[in-house]
């Protein structure tokens, strides 16, 4: 009998052992850089003439590895290998398709600093981001693999007279998983693993600026025994590999986190049907957001600042969970922004290879231009109080950046920026300020900070967004403890590690016999 589901620990970084551990992860993964990766269709390895390389954000001229770039024809070929192999895979019984998941949950334990040690060269993550990242991905395993066990036992119908009732699910078919590259392995394993345990077969088709870390998840799937052609491993271009996955006849779902622009491509993409195409596409879509914390004036304004910071600048600010702007009533407006302003000012910012830095780079060139141009429009809309400036010029550093004084309309408050850039909006009153938080297209992530019951509850019920915190950062987000999605423009709710998740990836069926 299994253990209940219990949340993977964090690394603690301040203990010898834990960092002499670090160390040696960090040294065995750099010696292992700049390696050339084949596609992996139905268990062969493929390799093409046309190439992805993924760089080390913090040091330009340190090439991570080399990638086989597929094309139409790969994605052509992924397809029918899945589905032929989908004949095979939903009729293995659930509780052996979760063994896989727990399997490979066991793998990633014992490997768990060299993933972090791969997140820290390929994404530019801090040692504790990149251990959260590797800890969340055991924990979807784990959760997910009971969940299929609950899914498959008998379902509670009402007994009627003179039959015997059933309700069982039954999975859907060929899967597109495409996944983000700033939780390169959290959240790759996640809608991989729930494709996968729910009797599906999956064409993943990683992020470019992320392939390797895939690359390691795919070998520990393979290392687990999962058959030949159940994960498929195609990196490509998303107009040429991405809209034929995701338009091809076969494909029965697609599993998708990332931009909204691109998530909103890919629904209207699914919706169109094709010749031969005998369903109705599903997209399971997170799209990002434009998240908020609101402190008011009965606030412990000390923990209000700690909050605003570690959500805003962890990770760079490449969290589609990250507090984009800080909305702070009148009359504590001015405290709690010298306080944000006093610790932002003390991170470190380099290369994450050295634990003493505590923000690394943003993750490629366009993303670094892009945040810059958004800084650059954002000193126009209100006033620099910190940052603005370029980091160590090795790397794509950009330091934390807070501009005060921001119209609740202006861009840098609508638009998703996806860097260390923080907004802060004064509002009159408590009212305005959840008015402002809710004022945008998005709805994903939030927070308050206040001492007054009746502000928490009004904010209960009034604040729009999947994921609401009270007096806490709004990052972070356990699996199985706050099932994680949002609302609008951030996507389809989907709540990945919760209870629900699964069902997204299955379909029910009822069986009557009458005697």
């Amino acid at each position: 009998m299994l253990p209940e589901f219990v949340n993977t620990p964090f690394t603690d970084f301040s203990k010898d052992d834990n960092r002499k551990a670090m160390t040696e992860a960090l040294a065995r993964v750099e010696a292992q850089l700049g390696r050339t990766y084949p596609l992996v269709i139905g268990g062969r390895e493929v390799m093409t003439e046309d190439k992805i390389t993924s760089l080390n954000p913090s040091q330009f001229d340190q090439v991570v590895g080399t990638f086989a770039k597929g094309g139409r024809e790969h994605a052509e070929q992924a397809v029918v290998v899945a589905d032929e192999t989908f004949k095979m895979w939903s009729r293995i019984p659930a509780e052996d398709r979760a063994r896989y998941l727990l399997k490979a949950a066991a793998i990633m334990k014992r490997r768990r600093y060299d993933l972090a040690a791969w997140m820290v060269f390929e994404v530019g993550k801090s040692w504790p981001e990149a251990d959260g990242d590797v800890a969340e991905a055991i924990d979807f395993l784990e959760f997910y693999g009971r969940e299929m066990m609950r899914y498959a036992a008998p379902q509670p119908v009402t007994p009627y007279p003179g039959e015997e009732n059933e309700l069982y699910y039954m999975p859907l078919g060929v899967g597109v998983v495409i996944p983000p590259w700033n939780f390169p392995l959290a959240i790759t394993v996640g809608m991989t693993s729930a494709a996968i345990v729910t009797g599906n077969t999956v064409i993943l088709k990683p992020a470019s600026t992320a392939p390797a870390i895939a690359y390691q998840f795919v070998e520990i799937m393979k290392e687990a025994g999962l058959p030949a052609g159940v994960l498929n491993f195609v990196p490509g271009s998303g107009g040429q590999m991405g809209d034929t996955l995701v338009g091809h006849p076969r494909t029965r779902f697609i599993a998708f986190t990332g931009s909204k622009e691109v998530g909103l491509h890919i629904h209207e993409l699914a919706a169109k049907t094709q010749e031969g195409q005998i369903w109705i596409k599903r997209t399971i879509l997170e799209m990002g957001g434009k998240d908020f914390i609101v402190v008011d004036s009965s606030a412990d304004l000390e923990a209000a600042a700690d909050g605003i910071v570690a959500s805003a600048f962890g990770f760079q600010g490449q969290k589609c969970s990250a507090c984009s702007r800080a909305i702070l009533v009148d009359d504590i407006y001015d405290a709690v922004l010298e306080k944000v302003v006093e610790r932002a000012r003390k991170i470190t910012v380099g290369p994450t290879k050295d634990q003493a830095h505590w923000m690394g780079p943003v993750v490629d060139k366009a993303a670094f231009e892009n945040i810059l141009k958004y800084i650059e429009i954002g000193t126009g809309e209100g006033k620099l109080a910190l940052g603005g400036e370029k980091g160590p010029a090795q790397g794509y550093f950009i330091m934390p950046t807070i501009i005060q004084d921001v119209p609740e309309n202006a861009r840098i408050a609508q638009e998703e920026i996806f860097g260390p850039v923080l907004a802060v909006i004064r509002a009159r009153d408590f009212e305005h300020a959840v008015a402002i938080a809710n004022g945008t297209e998005f709805g994903l992530t939030g927070g308050l900070y206040s001492g007054d019951r009746s502000h928490l509850e009004y904010g209960r019920r009034e604040l729009f967004c999947g994921n609401l915190y009270f007096n806490r950062k709004c990052t972070g987000a356990l699996v199985g403890v706050q099932p994680f999605g949002g609302f609008n423009m951030s996507g389809t709710d989907s709540k990945a590690g919760g209870r629900d998740y699964l069902g997204l990836f299955l379909q029910a069926k009822s069986v009557t016999e009458r005697f």
